[in-house]
């Protein structure tokens, strides 16, 4: 039986749920739509007034790391919800098809490797390919960018690489307007693309290209998920930090079949993967070495190699679910 005391301090909790400018039942996914209710292209001053800068400054304000036992009860019952929604979406396609592009979140509009990821992107998709990244600026937009234009022309994807190339990088003006400009300009409705991004990095805008977006709370939750559900594979492009503990959190996970099977990690850009962070010829030396096993790791510059190994893959892996099925 509870004490009055319990009472109040139930009350208090179901009332700071309430408070929150976020839903803490919901159970779907967010679509862009959603996610920037409230923001108008056409007026810059619109974003801080858009749900996801609500709850970034409710979150920044109550502390990226909160002692408040409402406060996290609050985020943990929004994450939950969200990770609920992203298995409903998981369970519509075969898992073979989900491929994670990995890269630098500072990787400029303009740069030709931008470029090289959304043609990659969109023939995947095209291909029958689901495209999953962290859904935040640079290698990851230019994901959800060429998810976005599929079955459109060269020349289309050319033009909206041109319409955003007003705003080469996620901190200067109208990076976020010129992104809903192409969207206005090319609407669609076939194809689809995950992002999960988080409010830990906030300051980071989510991309809108992606039609599916598990945008959570906590980092490590949204971490761990992209790299797990990639299970047709993982494209590796030029990144920092980041991209690196996203290597090996993922060669952990092949390395002890954690799922059954090994999954492609495939490291597109020779020279920067073999001289400028040297993490390929390290890899091959620590399997050759027996320190890691089972990984399924290649190096190239070849986009349409690339497409190839993870074809391969995908018709193996179908192939074998359908004799398990009988």
């Amino acid at each position: 039986m509870l004490s009055q005391p319990d009472h109040v301090k139930l009350a208090g909790i179901v009332e700071h749920l309430r408070s929150v400018p976020y839903d803490v039942t919901r159970h779907q996914l967010y679509s862009a739509a959603e996610l920037y209710e409230g923001y108008d292209p056409d007026d810059e001053e619109s974003f801080e007034r858009s749900y996801d800068s609500r709850v970034y400054a409710h979150y920044i304000a109550t502390g990226k790391t909160t002692d408040s036992v409402e406060e996290s009860l609050a985020r943990s019952l929004h994450d939950h919800g969200i990770h609920t929604g992203l298995c409903t979406f998981l369970r519509r396609y075969e898992s073979s098809r989900y491929i994670g592009i990995m890269g630098g979140h500072a990787l400029r509009r303009t740069d030709g490797m931008y470029r090289q990821i959304a043609q990659m992107s969109k023939r995947l998709t095209e291909l029958g390919f689901y495209m999953i990244s962290g859904g935040g600026p640079g290698a990851m937009e230019a994901t959800h960018l060429g998810a976005w234009m599929a079955g459109r022309t060269d020349a289309d994807l050319d033009e909206a690489l041109s319409m955003l190339s007003c705003a080469p990088a996620f901190g200067d003006a109208g990076w976020l307007a010129s992104a809903f400009h192409v969207i206005r300009r090319y609407p669609q409705r076939r194809y689809i693309s995950l992002g999960i991004p988080t409010w830990l990095y906030g300051h980071e805008p989510s991309t809108p290209f992606a039609t599916h977006i598990a945008k959570f709370f906590e980092n490590s939750i949204r971490e761990d998920t992209i790299l797990t559900i990639a299970y047709g594979g993982i494209i590796y492009t030029p990144g920092s930090a980041g991209t690196m503990q996203e290597i090996f959190q993922d060669a952990v996970q092949n390395h002890y079949l954690s799922f059954g099977f090994s999954s492609p990690m495939i490291f597109f850009g020779k020279t920067f993967w073999t001289e400028q962070m040297p993490i390929y010829p390290l890899l091959q030396d620590l399997t050759h070495a027996g320190m890691y096993k089972n990984l399924l790791l290649s190096l190239t510059d070849d986009p349409e190699e690339v497409i190839r190994q993870l074809t391969r893959f995908r018709d193996l892996r179908e192939s074998e679910q359908q004799k398990l099925r009988g």
